[in-house]
C-alpha cells in the first residue's frame, strides 16, 4: 500500500465506525495562548475535552498535522540522526466524547491493525499503566482485560507514569494511556539479538517501536496536584502516519518509504551525491562521511516538511515565538545542506514542488500556497547563507588569535555568541574547530546556554491556581447585540506572573469580546450597587471569553452588570470592518492571489498583512483607498449570518482563509461586495468608519506586504499633525507661497555647495597624504606615518588608502582622527607587513582601541576602531607601534 492508501484506509475504517471524518487543524494554533503549535492530535478538542463547547458528535477521526521540536525523544537536534523521530508528523487519531470508552477503542485499534492492515498480531506488544501507590491510582487492570482478550499475557507489558499517564500539563485532563509496539525486526535480527520484543519496549531500540497511543482521559489534575473525576470520559488516541507506512511497507526506516523519498531523490538529483536506504546501510558498512550525507539529506526531508506547512498555514520565519522555532528548524537544514551536500546556494526551495506532488492531494492548501512557500523559503535561505558566511568569518579571526596566542580551545562563551548572534549550533562550531586543530569550551557553552534557558523561563513563568466553581453552565457571548448584559461569575481563579498577580474571571453571559483573529479583547467594568471592578483586557482561552481583574469582587457571587467601554470597541470596530473593505478593495485592485495573511485590529490602528509579489506602487495604494472610502460614503449595513453550516457559507460567497480553523457551523459578515467569515466585533454599517487612510505599506517577508491604516477620528488626528507640520515647514521659509520650489531650489543650493565642498576635502586630503609620506620615518625597513589630525571618518579611510597607495612596500600608517569629539583608530598596512612581519591590523585595532574606550576590526592589511574618550587618540597611536615593534 501507497502512503496516501493507508491513510484513506484509516479514514474508511473508522467512518465504517460512525465517526466523523475532519479535516486537520492548522498546524500553527493562532487562539491558545498555551501553545504555538499543533503537537498532537487533541489540541484542536481542548475546549470540547474541558467542558466548554457542545462535543456533538461525539465521535470524530482525523489525520493531523503536528510540529514537535522538544519533548519526549524529539529534541530537535536529534533528528535525521535516527530512523523515526520527526519534527513535523501526521497523527492519525480517533475520538470519543462521554461515548465508547477502553473496551471500544482498544478492540478498534486491534481490528483495524491486524483485520485490515494485516500486521502479524504476534510481532505486537502493548503496554498499560502499573499504577502509582503515592497517587492512590491502580493499575489499569481494565485496559489490560480488553488487551487479555486479543494477544498473550507476555505481551501485555506494565509501563511507568513517564509513558503510560498522560497529562494535558501541569493542570486539566490527564488519565492513563496503552501503546502498541512493533517488533519490526527481521527474523535474523531477532535470532542475533537474542531478545524478545518484550525486552525492547520502550528502550530506544530504533526497530521495537511505538506507533499507536491510546489515551483514557478520566481524571482532571488540580494546582495541588490532586486527582478528580472527570465529568465525561475521553478517548484520545494519535498514530504515527510516518511509522504505520513504514510497518506496511515492510522498511526499517520512515526515510526509507514513498513518505520521504521522492524528496530524497530530488536531493540526490540535485546535489549529485547518494543516499544509501537502511537495507543499502546493513549490506555494507558506509563511511563517516557517507553517514553525514545521510544525514543531511534526512535533515533536510523532514525539515522541509516542517516550514512548507507552517507558511502554508500562515506563520512566516521570523524572530520571535513560532516564527522562531520555523527560522531554527530551516536554519538548522541549511546548515547541513551547506556543510555536508556542499550547497552554497539556496536549496530546500528547489524540493517545493516535489514536496506538493507527493501532499498536494492530501493536504490541498500546500499546493494553492506553493508559490508563496517557495518564494519564503528561497529568501530565507540566501538570507541565512550570508549570515553563515559572516559567522565564518568571525570563528575564522577567533582561531587566527588562538593560534597567535598559542592556544587550542575556544572560549564557550564565543562559542555560545556564534550560535546566539548566527545560529551557529555548538557541533557545527566544533566541526570547523576540529578540521583547524582547536577544541571547543563544551561546558563554558553549556553554562551560557543554561542561562539563556532559565532568562526565557522566568519572563514566561505562569502560575494558575485552581479555578474556583461559583456555578455550573457554559458561557454565552452576547457581545454582538449587546454592550452592557447582568451577569454572573461561574469562576475565577489568581495569575502570577512576573510576581505581578491578577485574576481570570469567567461570566455565565458576556458582552465582553475575547481577543481573537487579530482583533483586542475589549476592557470596562463589572458593576453593582456594592463596587465598580475595572476589567483591564479580555482573552479568548478554550472557546470562551476569560475576563482579566487586578482585584476580585467583595462578593465574586453576587450579580453584576457587564459594561464594555464603548469607545474602544467602537473604534476597535470600525478597523476591524475596515479591514475587510481593505481586503476587498485589495483583490479589485491588485488580483485574487491577494490573500490575507494576518491582520491586528484595536482601537487606534490596523494592521493588514497580504500575499502579494511586488510593492504596492503609489498609484495602486491611491486606488485602493478611493474604493474603500466609496465604499465608506455608501454606507453598507452589515449583512450578517450566523451559526450557518460551512458549506452553505461557501455558497453565499465567504472566502476561507487557509491556516484557519472553521467549526461545523460559522457566522459570515458581508459588507456590500465584501463577504468574509469572521467572528469578530464590526461597525454596524460602514459609514461608522468616517474616513480610510494608509499610513505605510511595507514587506514583511517573501511575498508578503503589510499595509498600516488609521479610521475616524484618527485619520482626523493625522490631518491635524500633518497640518501642523506643513506649517511649521512654511514658517521655516518665510510662509512663501510657493513652497514646493522654494525648497527645490534650497536643496539645489545645498547639493552644489556640498560638492564644493567634497572637492575642497579631497584636495585637503591629497596634500595631507603627500605631507605625511614625506615626513615619515623609517624604522628598520619600514616606513612608519603615525598622526592624530582632526578628520571626519569618511576623509580618515581615504587618508589611509592614499598613503598606502604612495608607498611602494614595507608601510606601517597609523591614523588617530576624530570629528564632534568621536575618536577614531585607523590601521593601513602594505601586504609583505602582514605576510612577511606575520602582523595584523585586525588584531592590533581591538587591542589599541581599549584606550580609547572603543572597539573595531578589520582586514589584516587595513582595520579600524572607534571609541568614546578622544583623549586617549596619542597613546591608542603609540600602542599599535609598539606592537608592530616599531616605536
Amino acid at each position: 500500500m501507497t502512503a496516501n492508501e493507508i491513510r484513506d484506509s484509516f479514514k474508511k475504517f473508522f467512518e465504517s465506525k460512525q465517526h466523523a471524518i475532519v479535516p486537520s487543524a492548522p498546524m500553527v494554533i493562532k487562539d491558545d495562548p498555551t501553545l504555538m503549535f499543533t503537537n498532537a492530535g487533541m489540541n484542536q478538542w481542548k475546549d470540547i475535552i474541558l467542558g466548554t463547547r457542545d462535543p456533538e458528535p461525539r465521535r470524530r477521526a482525523d489525520t493531523q498535522k503536528c510540529l514537535r521540536v522538544s519533548g519526549k525523544h524529539n529534541d530537535l537536534e536529534e533528528v535525521g540522526h535516527d530512523t523515526y523521530h520527526h519534527t513535523m508528523f501526521e497523527m492519525l487519531g480517533n475520538w470519543s466524547f462521554g461515548d465508547y470508552f477502553k473496551e471500544g477503542a482498544i478492540d478498534m485499534a486491534w481490528e483495524y491493525l491486524v483485520d485490515v492492515l494485516k500486521l502479524n498480531p504476534e510481532d505486537l506488544y502493548v503496554t498499560v499503566f502499573e499504577g502509582s501507590p503515592e497517587e492512590n491510582i491502580p493499575r489499569d487492570d481494565e485496559a489490560a482485560k480488553y488487551w487479555a482478550k486479543h494477544v498473550p499475557e507476555d505481551h501485555i507489558i506494565n509501563g511507568n507514569k513517564h509513558d503510560n499517564f498522560w497529562e494535558m500539563g501541569d493542570t486539566g485532563p490527564c488519565g492513563p494511556c496503552s501503546e502498541i509496539h512493533v517488533d519490526s525486526r527481521t527474523p535474523e535480527q531477532k535470532a542475533a539479538s537474542g531478545k524478545t520484543g518484550r525486552e525492547l519496549v520502550n528502550q530506544d531500540d530504533p526497530q521495537v517501536i511505538e506507533i499507536w497511543n491510546i489515551v483514557f482521559m478520566q481524571f482532571n489534575r488540580k494546582a495541588d496536584g490532586s486527582l478528580e473525576p472527570l465529568s465525561m470520559n475521553v478517548i484520545d488516541t494519535g498514530m504515527g502516519f510516518e511509522r504505520l507506512v513504514r510497518m506496511m511497507q515492510g522498511k526499517h526506516s520512515n526515510y526509507d518509504t514513498d513518505v520521504f523519498q521522492p524528496i530524497i531523490k530530488a536531493e540526490q538529483q540535485i546535489t549529485g551525491l547518494k543516499y544509501f536506504t537502511f537495507e543499502e546501510e546493513t549490506e555494507s558498512p558506509i563511511s563517516k562521511e557517507q553517514d553525514d550525507i545521510n544525514v543531511a539529506m534526512r535533515v533536510c526531508a523532514d525539515h522541509l516538511r516542517a516550514v512548507a506547512f507552517s507558511i502554508a498555514d500562515g506563520q512566516l520565519p521570523s524572530n520571535a515565538k513560532a516564527g522562531y522555532v520555523i527560522r531554527r528548524i530551516l536554519r538548522r537544514a541549511v546548515r547541513y545542506a551547506y556543510t555536508f551536500l556542499n550547497q552554497k546556494d539556496g536549496f530546500l526551495y528547489k524540493l517545493v514542488p516535489t514536496l506538493v506532488a507527493e501532499m498536494g492531494g492530501a493536504f490541498p492548501e500546500l499546493e494553492a500556497q506553493q508559490q508563496l512557500v517557495t518564494k519564503v523559503i528561497k529568501e530565507e535561505e540566501e538570507s541565512f547563507l550570508r549570515t553563515l558566511e559572516k559567522g565564518i568569518g568571525m570563528l575564522n579571526d577567533a582561531m587566527n588569535t588562538l593560534k597567535a596566542e598559542g592556544k587550542t580551545e575556544l572560549d564557550g562563551v564565543q562559542a555560545f555568541r556564534l550560535f546566539d548572534t548566527y545560529g551557529f549550533p555548538l557541533d557545527l562550531t566544533e566541526l570547523i574547530c576540529r578540521e583547524n586543530g582547536f577544541t571547543v569550551n563544551e561546558e563554558q557553552f553549556n553554562v551560557e546556554m543554561q542561562k539563556q534557558k532559565d532568562r526565557a523561563r522566568n519572563a514566561a513563568a505562569v502560575e494558575n491556581s485552581d479555578w474556583v466553581e461559583l456555578a455550573a453552565g457554559e458561557q454565552q457571548f452576547v457581545g454582538y447585540d449587546y454592550t452592557e448584559y447582568e451577569c454572573h461569575i461561574i469562576r475565577y481563579r489568581k495569575v502570577t506572573q512576573k510576581k505581578n498577580e491578577f485574576y481570570e474571571l469567567v461570566l455565565d453571559n458576556t458582552p465582553f469580546y475575547g481577543e481573537m483573529g487579530g482583533q483586542v479583547g475589549d476592557c470596562g467594568v463589572l458593576v453593582n450597587e456594592a463596587e465598580t471592578i475595572n476589567i483591564i483586557d479580555t482573552k479568548r482561552e478554550n472557546g470562551q471569553s476569560v475576563h482579566i481583574v487586578k482585584q476580585l469582587p467583595k462578593d465574586p457571587a453576587a450579580q453584576f452588570m457587564a459594561c464594555v467601554d464603548t469607545d474602544k470597541r467602537n473604534a476597535s470596530a470600525a478597523n476591524h470592518t475596515a479591514t475587510h473593505l481593505l481586503d476587498y478593495a485589495l483583490k479589485q485592485i491588485l488580483g485574487d492571489h491577494v490573500e490575507q495573511k494576518g491582520s491586528f485590529v484595536s482601537p487606534d490602528t490596523l494592521r493588514f498583512d497580504f500575499s502579494h509579489f511586488e510593492k504596492v506602487t503609489d498609484e495602486q495604494l491611491r486606488e485602493v483607498e478611493r474604493m474603500v472610502n466609496d465604499m465608506i460614503r455608501q454606507d453598507i449595513h452589515i449583512d450578517e449570518h450566523r451559526d450557518v453550516p460551512f458549506d452553505e457559507a461557501k455558497k453565499l460567497g465567504a472566502i476561507a482563509l487557509f491556516g484557519e480553523k472553521y467549526g461545523d457551523k460559522v457566522r459570515v459578515v458581508r459588507f456590500g461586495p465584501s463577504c468574509e467569515f469572521c467572528g469578530g466585533i464590526h461597525a454596524s454599517s460602514t459609514g461608522r468608519i468616517g474616513f480610510f487612510k494608509i499610513i505605510s505599506e511595507s514587506s514583511v517577508a517573501a511575498g508578503i506586504r503589510r499595509i498600516e491604516a488609521k479610521t475616524g477620528q484618527e485619520c482626523e488626528e493625522l490631518l491635524y499633525q500633518t497640518e501642523d507640520i506643513l506649517k511649521a515647514v512654511k514658517a521655516f521659509f518665510n510662509n512663501a507661497k510657493d513652497l514646493q520650489g522654494v525648497i527645490k531650489k534650497y536643496i539645489e543650493e545645498h547639493d552644489s555647495m556640498k560638492k564644493e565642498i567634497e572637492a575642497f576635502q579631497a584636495q585637503a586630503v591629497e596634500r595631507a597624504a603627500k605631507q605625511l609620506v614625506d615626513k615619515a620615518r623609517e624604522v628598520n625597513g619600514v616606513k612608519v606615518v603615525s598622526a592624530v589630525l582632526p578628520m571626519n571618518p569618511a576623509a580618515a579611510k581615504d587618508l589611509a588608502f592614499k598613503i598606502r597607495a604612495a608607498v611602494e612596500g614595507s608601510l606601517l600608517c597609523v591614523l588617530g582622527t576624530h570629528d564632534n569629539n568621536k575618536p577614531q583608530l585607523s590601521i593601513m598596512m602594505s601586504d609583505d607587513m602582514v605576510s612577511d612581519h606575520g602582523l595584523n591590523a585586525g588584531q592590533m585595532v581591538r587591542e589599541a582601541a581599549k584606550l580609547i574606550q572603543g572597539g573595531g576590526g578589520g582586514q589584516p592589511h587595513f582595520a579600524q576602531a572607534g571609541g568614546k574618550n578622544a583623549d586617549g587618540l596619542s597613546a591608542a597611536v603609540d600602542k599599535v607601534l609598539e606592537l608592530a615593534k616599531l616605536n
